[in-house]
């Protein structure tokens, strides 16, 4: 049962679909307001009109992040509607994952990654800090990943943004202590998402599987046949293989969902018998 989410009125980017979609929804069934921002027109509006269906309050709003005339419009949207911007989650991101070598066909989505998920999270921050301040109080939830903790083959742009994140997020926490709380999440490999659609060479996804790169390939190639043990696929078991977008949105929400004077400022989410190595 959520006991702190009630009425929170809460911004979330990348709204339209994987993870920004679920969090948008639990965050809405835990009773808050959720304002869900995307550049994806009809998975939004379609993502809203099933929350309010559902009975719980939420309102849509087209925005590019890359954008700051177009993201603090949101922020105003969410101070219009519902009077007041208690979080934003910073979710909106892409990854493009490639070697310097495939540099030809990567440097575009290398370049977006950067306005995305660096401008992206600086332009949220931007544009809800003023009304924070002034409210005496705020949330700001930033996902980062775990490339974000070493530069790995394939990951240099990628891991880049998303250090660039957790120390923007460690400077907004320190600038604002006892007004704005500060959260980063980094995220261990999750399939089911929109995030894969965007590498460019899916061998440079291995980087972070490191020395157990085998173990990583066997349980890979087992998961796509349907042959995992049942243990890796069990929640409950230590062996719990690979977490799921269900798993992710709901440690988000559970940072969310706590008193005013508690911040869980720092929460990498993994499977516990996952074969990620960073």
């Amino acid at each position: 049962m959520s006991q702190y989410l009630k009425d929170k009125v809460i911004i979330v980017t990348g709204a339209a679909s994987g993870f920004g979609k679920l969090i948008s929804e639990k965050c809405a069934a835990g009773g808050a307001k959720v304002v869900g921002v995307d550049v994806g027109v009809e998975g939004l509006n379609e993502v809203f009109e099933g929350i309010r269906a559902a009975g719980f309050q939420g309102t849509a709003h087209v925005a590019d992040v890359t954008d700051i005339g177009q993201v603090k419009s949101a922020a105003q949207h969410a101070v219009d509607t519902y009077g007041r911007i208690d979080v934003i989650v910073n979710n909106a991101g892409v990854m493009p994952l490639a070697f310097f070598a495939d540099h030809e066909r990567a440097l575009e989505k290398w370049h977006r990654a950067i306005d995305i998920n660096i401008k992206g999270v600086v332009n949220g921050i931007s544009a809800v800090y003023d009304t924070m301040i002034e409210q005496g109080q705020g949330h700001v939830v930033n996902i980062s990943s775990i490339y974000a903790n070493a530069g790995t083959e394939g990951s240099g742009v990628y891991s880049a943004t998303k250090a660039a994140v957790a120390v923007i997020s460690d400077s907004l926490r320190v600038e604002t202590q006892g007004k704005i709380k500060v959260t980063t999440v980094k995220p261990t490999g999750v399939l089911g998402t929109n995030l894969a659609g965007g590498v460019v060479n899916e061998a440079a996804a291995m980087g972070i599987a490191g020395h157990k790169g085998a173990q990583f390939f066997e349980n890979a190639a087992n998961l796509l046949n349907g042959a995992l043990r049942p243990e890796q696929m069990d929640v409950d078991s230590p062996a719990y293989w690979l977490i799921t977008p269900d798993d992710l949105a709901n440690a988000v929400v559970h940072v969310i969902d706590q008193p005013w004077g508690i911040n869980i400022s720092d929460v990498t989410v993994r499977a516990s018998g996952e074969n990620y190595i960073i």
